[in-house]
């Protein structure tokens, strides 16, 4: 008999088993992303494609970097996906003066009936399943890097000791714009740690006109929870059993071999391109490719689906010299004319 958990949950199907049909699979996760999508839509007004993207990373596994200017509901977002999602979240204001302490966490000296002295960690905000970052990009290099081994290994080290973070863990961070006042550019190693870059911008006149009406009356509508975190998991277990064709393998490498100077054969790349993706950026579009394809009830994925992504991953993860500037040429440039090249 399975476990009772499993019983009850509708959602069980979608662990991975021996002999289990893996279209079944598929069917059952899009019916409950259908009610994710529902309950988010409550709260969150407009903004599809910031919402899909957002929801291909946590399928993903991984992190997400969001960035716009205050007031456009990146924080909102990030709020509505833990309530959905039933997920354990705690948020981080980052300013000037954080340490990483503030959120990793840190050893105080106790002291027992007897006299004897020892030290007793004290976890921090770190320690839960979805940690909002709020405008990251306001601490220090220092602190924001703080982060780094626990969005990749999913653990921190302390005073020597190692501490494992729960399951699923995911950091929603905020950025506000570079150029605004008061705020630090991100460490290249960790802005690679984020599985997508999506950009908010602000919302149609429909969408702002509905979200206008609908936030400011006497009752205002609540998401509810549409997926467990067991359910989550599973979700992210099925990702990696999406199969994946030779032709989106291969336009995968081709757009991130294309966009280094080192291997490009294309000479404004080799002109223009300080540094390029690395293999991390492969990875994330193999993950993220299959997570758009069930996400719009598809079994596997397409090179339709690696140009879609390719912004989101890409424009992190690389960087231009000053002759490009010079010339004119910004990263949004490069990244279309990268993408040209394998549709």
């Amino acid at each position: 008999m399975p476990p009772a958990a499993e019983m009850s949950s509708p959602y069980a199907r979608v662990a991975p088993s021996p002999g289990t049909d893996i279209l079944a699979e598929v069917e059952a996760l899009g019916s409950r992303i259908a009610a994710v999508r529902a309950q988010v839509g409550r709260a969150i007004y407009g903004q599809p494609e910031v919402v899909d993207q957002t929801l291909i990373t946590l399928l993903s596994g991984g992190h997400v970097l969001l960035v716009g200017v205050p007031g456009l509901g990146k924080s909102r977002l990030v709020e509505t996906l833990a309530i959905v999602l039933g997920l354990a979240s705690k948020r981080v204001q980052f300013t000037p003066d954080l340490m990483p302490a503030d959120i990793l966490g840190s050893e105080v000296l106790d002291e027992d009936s007897t006299g004897r002295r020892s030290f007793r960690f004290v976890p921090g905000p770190v320690f839960c399943q979805l940690l909002m970052a709020d405008e990251i990009n306001r601490a220090s290099p220092r602190t924001q890097s703080a982060l780094l081994q626990a969005m990749q290994e999913q653990r921190i080290a302390v005073g020597g000791v190692e501490h494992r973070l729960p399951r699923p863990f995911h950091v929603l961070a905020t950025q506000n714009p570079i150029e605004q006042e008061g705020t630090y550019p991100l460490p290249e190693a960790q802005l690679d740690r984020f599985l997508l870059e999506v950009q908010v911008t602000y919302p149609t006149l429909e969408d702002e006109r509905t979200m206008l009406v609908a936030t400011t009356g006497a009752a205002e509508a609540k998401p509810a929870q549409a997926l467990t975190p067991e359910e989550l998991l599973a979700a992210q277990a099925l990702i990696r059993r999406v199969p994946v064709g030779e032709s989106v393998v291969e336009a995968i490498l081709r757009l991130v071999r294309g966009g280094r100077p080192e291997s490009a054969d294309d000479e404004a790349v080799r002109r223009h391109v300080a540094w390029g993706p690395g293999p991390r950026a492969a990875q994330a579009l193999m993950l993220a490719s299959r997570a758009r394809a069930l996400l719009d009830g598809r079994l596997a994925p397409s090179v339709e689906d690696v140009a879609a992504l390719a912004p989101p991953v890409l424009r992190h993860r690389m960087a231009l010299n000053f002759s490009a500037r010079a010339d004119g040429v910004v990263l949004a440039d490069v990244i279309t004319r990268l993408v040209g090249r394998i549709l």
